[in-house]
């Protein structure tokens, strides 16, 4: 049995059917990962200790209670995931779709992926699979027309042609800007040179097309 008589009595320590049900109230509200649930129980247990430690807790002892229930999260966690509460696979694929909509390059959706703690081959799958059947050129071509949309670069420019050309050095030097705002989102050259040359009926239909493949 857990010593808890050293531990202020009015905070005591969450047990399992606390973590369960903290766990069960975020997946209510949120999509997250195994690492991200982790972390969110992890999260509760801080607060818990902290609370404690201003009650007047041993810190030692507190330290010695949170280390005993980190068995408890793992258990939460692989309950959750036994459920189908909390799918890695799932979360990817969909946060695949909502990332390229909003214009984000295959380099930067695998680095937020990343941080949420979803596995290399999953996230691979995700990017092949989560877009409907564009190829991913063609996804990284639709990723960087919405983020030219967002910035309105390229065909979506707001400028009128002028009645004269334009001097070369002029064009050149916003031109370059706009590489430079897509090289920064992660998009390669060849495709931001793409996305950026394109007449505006062309990249219309694109649009059109990444909505209904995603």
């Amino acid at each position: 049995m857990e010593n808890t008589a050293s531990l202020p009595q009015s905070t005591p320590p969450p047990q399992r059917a606390a973590l369960r049900e903290a766990a069960l109230a975020h997946l209510a509200r949120f999509g997250t990962t195994r690492q991200g649930l982790e972390q969110v129980l992890q999260r509760r247990l801080t607060r818990w200790a902290q609370k404690a430690i201003r009650a007047g807790g041993c810190p030692d002892l507190v330290a010695e209670q949170v280390a005993a229930l980190q068995s408890v999260v793992a258990e939460v966690v692989d309950d959750m995931v036994r459920l189908g509460a909390v799918d890695d696979a799932v979360f990817a694929r969909s946060r695949v779709r909502r990332l390229v909509r909003s214009g984000r390059s295959g380099r930067a959706v695998q680095a937020h992926l990343a941080a949420k703690g979803v596995a290399p081959e999953l996230r691979d799958e995700a990017l092949e699979t989560a877009v409907g059947t564009l190829g991913s050129t063609e996804r990284e071509l639709c990723a960087a027309l919405v983020l030219a949309r967002k910035r309105r670069l390229g065909p979506f420019a707001l400028s009128s042609a002028p009645e004269c050309e334009e001097e070369d050095a002029a064009a050149l030097a916003r031109q370059n800007r706009a590489l430079g705002v897509l090289a920064r989102a992660g998009f390669a050259r060849d495709v931001a040179q793409r996305a950026l040359e394109m007449e505006a009926d062309e990249a219309e239909d694109w649009m059109d097309r990444l909505r209904a493949e995603s």
